[in-house]
């Protein structure tokens, strides 16, 4: 196998590792819930934290893997994953708890950059975004592990034993891309891609590069669609999805991780089938999301009442299309590439990435804080609570949409 295949596995192990700590919660809440009594306000924080230390490590990031590089970077916060995930195996209180998850926040925050980086220098610009499309795909296996299969481990061996083997994993992988991962060709290796030196020549300037975004409409307009596109889908398979299925639908945990498992069934082909829709599309990356969020937002809307009477089959189909309408919001990182000069691309990247995760976290959080104001019944929570807070996801990716076909202009 080429060396740079190698190296591409490594890395997205590691990313199906940070993926799978990402969307844990959603299983686990019930574990967390019955052994340490916490509720949906302590749930949504517990989630909600993880995303917030992520989104804020992705501004040191960018300048740390340039100056270091992507393997020294990502192996060195690959080991603090591992100390997350064995932290949050025997984590007994909530705010150890909160503590592991920020260490798994920070230490699977720089697992996709650092790889696009090395794959830069590995891969030929007409490689690049097949690669990057792959790389996504393969990295949400992980949201399948974390859903019927965490639940069945779970279930037959406890929580704290598979979160050990889980850091065990993460230890061997983060080995792996230490020993395997270079971040360039060595001389006589084949090099698809730009040298280091070449790819050094132009230097971002930072604060030029931030300027030029913050005065740009269409950057504000992908940052916002980032926002809501990426909320919406983390709030069911981030956290809320289970206990709504659980309490709402009635589903034990076995059958409502197996739906949503097809959340992330969906995603993934749609991470293979966008560049198609593109094609179909005639390349428009606009039309593109603005249907894929259009069919998102319909779909979530299902989660205000309608899917509570739909045959199993039927709410399968529901999910596993949410998570495939759901892909079409990765179209914001080629949107972000295009606002800005070609040696600007990676910030521009990394500042509409921040917004996507303060999404995810503030939303989760908000919606914890929503559903704990109306009174637990021995069932769970009541309909109507999540009702209520689904409506903040699904508003304001309705909000987003009318903003982005209305200044569509503003795209080149």
């Amino acid at each position: 196998m080429p060396r740079r295949w190698k190296i591409f596995a490594a890395l997205a192990g590691m990313l199906v590792l940070s993926m799978f700590f990402r969307v844990s919660m959603a299983v686990v809440s019930s574990e967390l819930t019955s052994d340490l009594g916490l509720g949906a306000a302590e749930l949504g924080v517990v989630s909600g934290v993880f995303f917030y230390i992520f989104a804020c490590s992705q501004i040191p990031l960018g300048p740390l893997i340039d100056r270091f590089g992507g393997r020294l970077i990502v192996s060195i916060l690959g080991a603090v994953t591992t100390g997350g995930a064995l932290f949050f195996a025997v984590s007994a209180s909530y705010h150890n708890l909160i503590a592991a998850r920020i260490l798994l926040g920070v230490g699977t925050a720089a697992v996709l950059m650092g790889s696009l980086k090395i794959f830069s220098n590995w891969f030929s610009r007409e490689e690049f975004a097949k690669i990057s499309g792959y790389m996504i795909a393969v990295g949400n296996l992980g949201s399948v592990v974390a859903t019927l299969p965490l639940a069945y481990a779970i279930s037959n061996f406890g929580l704290r034993a598979t979160f050990i083997a889980a850091s065990l994993a993460q230890l061997a992988n983060t080995a792996a891309v230490f020993l395997i991962a270079r971040d360039a060709p060595a001389a006589d290796e084949t090099n698809a891609g730009p040298s280091p030196a070449i790819a050094g020549e132009h230097r971002a300037d930072m604060l030029k590069t931030w300027r030029l975004l913050l005065v740009s409409p269409a950057f504000w307009l992908v940052s916002l669609m980032a926002f809501f596109w990426y909320a919406n889908y983390m709030v069911l398979l981030g956290m809320w999805g289970g206990p709504y299925l659980r309490e709402v639908i009635g589903l034990d945990k076995s059958a409502s991780s197996m739906t949503l498992l097809f959340i992330s069934f969906g995603y993934i082909c749609g991470s293979l089938l966008l560049g198609k829709m593109i094609d179909i599309l005639k390349g428009s990356l606009i039309r593109t999301i603005v249907l894929g969020q259009s069919l998102l937002l319909l779909l979530m809307s299902a989660m205000l009442g309608p899917a509570e009477a739909v045959p199993r089959t039927l709410l399968v189909l529901i999910f596993f299309m949410i998570g495939l309408a759901s892909s079409s919001g990765i179209i914001i990182y080629p949107l972000a590439r295009n606002l800005v000069p070609h040696e600007f691309a990676a910030t521009a990247m990394t500042c509409v990435n921040f917004f996507l995760l303060i999404g995810a976290a503030s939303v989760q959080h908000i919606i914890g804080l929503s559903i704990h104001t109306f009174t637990r019944l021995p069932s769970g929570y009541p309909a109507t609570a999540y009702h209520t807070a689904f409506m903040i996801p699904i508003c304001g990716l309705a909000g987003t949409l009318v903003l982005f076909v209305c200044g569509r202009r503003f795209f080149k």
